[in-house]
């Protein structure tokens, strides 16, 4: 039986998505999504360093392998504590083949990846302008997966985001005829040269929108992926149309602030999906992190809160934090320093 099969029972992604729409929603139908695609964007690095200041260079023991990885998702899993598990194709097969999903769990494979995730140690590519690309083969993971993610990068660049476009219009179809659902990314512009950086909330909404206003709903994304450009920026996109249903992506690791803050303001904008990647991969103790999730979108912990149980957990088990307390309960990503 496979992951998708129509006989398998309804699983946690699709009863909340099913309440959001409805307009039932409350804070336990928020999706939290573990980002764990990474190796499609960073290569061997994906799985975090091992040691406090790794040089880059190649060489053993200095960052975590592949099989680390997968322990990782594995236990999240089993403890049950993500709706949504993102990978690549070779590690959702490898979980999928295993039994490893469980039966509440949703797999999802990412279906492209563009050239402004590219991040090789030493190279460039995600100073150059996005280009779309495809590796993924479609056909190869309905089998074991009929969830893709698809991202696209817009630069206020005509020629670039034409062909942006009309990638994405070739992967719908290639979708549908594959029997593939698939949700949404819109990275921030990447090497926009002529957009202003308080317009560029503003520039992704409007790119967001204009792109699916001609699709219609049998090749519509089940939910979109943004980055969180602000409150203003977010809840002007999720009012715009409520049967459009949001997630949030994470960025860079920051303080465990920054992942609670982040999670309470875009949820109080009108997100309903959290899908974080550096930001549980990174973490000292990933579980214990996705656990206070919950309760912080609930209100029963606020932000600060959140850090000081966290902060709590990883001494009862013995665990030595990256940071001090005073240090983790800092607010740092930029998006959010500005409001």
């Amino acid at each position: 039986m496979t992951t998708s099969d129509a006989a398998a029972p309804t699983r946690s992604l699709d009863r909340k998505l099913a309440s959001i729409l409805a307009g039932t929603y409350t804070p336990d139908d928020f999706v939290i999504a573990d980002a764990k695609d990474g190796d499609m964007a960073f290569g061997i690095t994906s799985a975090g360093p091992l040691v406090d200041d790794p040089s880059g260079l190649a060489g053993p023991g200095q960052y975590g392998t592949r099989e680390s990885y997968l322990d990782a998702m594995r236990a999240l899993l089993a403890a049950g504590a993500v709706d949504i598990m993102l990978t690549s194709a070779a590690n959702g097969e490898r979980l999928a083949m295993a039994g490893s999903i469980g039966d509440q769990a949703t797999l999802a494979v990412r279906g492209n990846d563009t050239t402004d995730i590219w991040n090789s140690r030493f190279a460039d590519y995600p100073t150059h302008p996005s280009r779309p690309f495809r590796t993924a083969n479609l056909a190869a993971i309905r089998p074991f997966c009929d969830l893709v993610l698809y991202s696209a990068t817009f630069n206020a660049d005509l020629d670039r985001d034409l062909a942006t476009a009309e990638a994405y219009a070739r992967f719908r179809g290639d979708a549908a005829a594959a029997g593939i659902r698939h949700f949404l990314e819109v990275f921030n512009p990447n090497a926009a040269q002529r957009l202003a950086p308080e317009h560029v909330g503003a520039f992704v909404n409007d790119s967001i929108v204009r792109t699916l206003a001609g699709v219609t709903a049998a090749e519509r994304p089940l939910f979109l992926k943004v980055a969180y450009n602000g409150s203003a920026a977010l809840t002007e996109l999720t009012e715009h149309d409520p049967s459009l249903v949001v997630g949030i992506l994470g960025g860079s690791s920051g303080t465990v602030r920054d992942t609670f803050e982040l999670l309470h303001r875009a949820e109080a904008s009108g997100a309903r999906i959290a899908l974080f990647g550096r930001k549980i991969q990174r973490a000292e103790s990933q579980l214990d992190l996705v656990r206070l999730m919950r309760p912080v979108l609930r209100g029963e912990l606020s932000p600060a809160d959140g850090v000081k149980a966290y902060h709590e957990a990883l001494d009862r088990a013995g665990r030595t934090p990256k940071r001090s307390l005073t240090e983790d309960l800092q607010v740092t990503e930029p998006a959010l320093l500005t409001e």
